[in-house]
């Protein structure tokens, strides 16, 4: 098969590669005879395509390192062929160099019959300069028109105003007051199990707090589509003792969806809806902060994946619903005021979930007797050692390896406790 022939212009050395094979020749000439520096002048001659003399001259220079200019090159283009450039460059929506150089010419030549360049006269001399501009020249000429003329950019593409969520219209935002009394005034958040990468389909868990009471409730669901979400609020509405009267989730698609409002106000009658403001995470700190002590504390950051895990981690979460609700005590903000322009809060007697709703006497009677039978027949300290055995299970399936170590999260969350 033939080969491409190559142009002559194609093997000729740079004067950096010349240097370099002159600084390797330069030992061998000054250890020459006379003879040989003869030979090694033509050989070098024959390589760099320099003149014989031009060689001489090098070899016995004392270095042969390039000198720095000592005075400013003078322009080889005039204030003229600058802004022709720049005209050209706006005229064709600032492309970069590679694609204006070969256009300088006929560009400046075509608009110059419209009256574009203004005063310039596009005479054959500064046809030339345009025709024999290098690449480089015109894109130091660019950046220096960019860095005089901020605007001197292609505009990003106009974007319109992002569509807002409809189903979120008319639902009003704020926080949750922390001096509500009555039962039933839930903060909703979803917590991603996804580990490093939030990609393909993992599990979440959707976590509710009462803020009169701290009761919890919390389920894993695979995924956050429509009917993963409406399992999990019915699977958690069926075990609420209390009704609901406010649910106040943040601003995520996977609450605030015409799917989802539709079920909220079919399952639950009288029902008011709240968000929180967009950016305020503090909107919902009270679910944000169970989400750090029930969630994070047992699971970590790992990745939750598949219906194995899923039916486990449910498992710990029922045996969490009963231990965190009828035995773990929680206190509950009384008074906050300003002193000397600080905050300063103070808390009341620590109660458990159980004994603050007790107290607020919306139970009904078959409520009542069903919660106070399982607190009877309920061991705590057994209840704990199950809940740390069911964490192990989570993580007892083939994938395990590349999980952390399920002892040390035990430990972990049993020094967090």
């Amino acid at each position: 098969m033939p080969t491409k022939p190559t142009k002559p212009d194609e093997d000729k050395m740079t004067i950096d590669e010349r240097r370099k094979y002159l600084k390797r020749m330069w030992p061998r000439y000054l250890k020459a005879d006379r003879g040989k520096r003869s030979e090694l002048l033509t050989e070098m001659q024959a390589v760099t395509g320099m003149h014989r003399f031009s060689l001489v001259r090098l070899m016995k220079s004392p270095t042969l390192s390039r000198k720095q200019r000592q005075t400013e090159r003078s322009r080889s283009y005039g204030l003229s062929v600058q802004m022709v450039v720049g005209i050209v460059w706006e005229s064709l929506d600032y492309i970069c160099a590679e694609r204006l150089t070969p256009a300088l010419l006929n560009t400046a030549q075509h608009l110059s019959h419209f009256g574009e360049l203004g005063a310039i006269t596009l005479d054959p001399a500064l046809e030339a300069q345009l025709s024999n501009v290098s690449r480089s020249t015109v894109q130091r000429m660019t950046r220096q028109i960019r860095a005089r003329s901020p605007q001197a950019t292609r505009p990003l593409p106009r974007k319109g105003p992002q569509r807002a969520n409809q189903a979120t219209k008319g639902v009003p935002m704020g926080r949750m007051s922390w001096q509500t009394q009555e039962p039933g005034h839930l903060e909703v958040d979803l917590v991603h199990h996804c580990g490093d990468a939030s990609v393909g389909e993992y599990l979440h868990t959707i976590q509710m707090i009462d803020v009169a009471t701290g009761w919890s409730e919390r389920v894993a669901v695979a995924g956050r589509g429509q009917r993963a979400m409406e399992a999990g609020f019915r699977q958690m509405l069926g075990r609420v003792p209390f009704s609901i009267k406010e649910l106040h989730p943040d601003n995520g698609s996977e609450f605030f969806n015409d799917h989802m409002i539709r079920f909220w106000g079919e399952e639950i009658v009288g029902l008011k809806l709240s968000r929180s403001r967009p950016y305020h995470k503090n909107d919902n700190r009270m679910v944000e902060q169970k989400n750090d002590t029930l969630v994070r504390s047992y699971l970590g950051q790992a990745r939750l994946e598949g219906n194995h895990q899923a039916s486990k981690v449910n498992e710990l979460y029922e045996l969490m619903w009963v231990y965190y609700n009828l035995f773990q005590p929680v206190l509950h903000l009384t008074e906050k005021v300003v002193v000397d322009g600080k905050f300063t809060r103070k808390w009341d007697q620590a109660k458990t979930p159980y004994q603050r709703l007790l107290a607020t006497g919306v139970l009904s009677e078959e409520q009542s007797v069903r919660l106070h039978t399982l607190y009877e027949l309920t061991n705590p300290r057994k209840l704990r050692r199950e809940i740390y055995e069911r964490l192990s299970e989570v993580w007892d399936w083939p994938g395990l390896a590349q999980h952390p170590n399920p002892q040390q999260i035990v430990t972990q969350t049993e020094m967090a406790a």
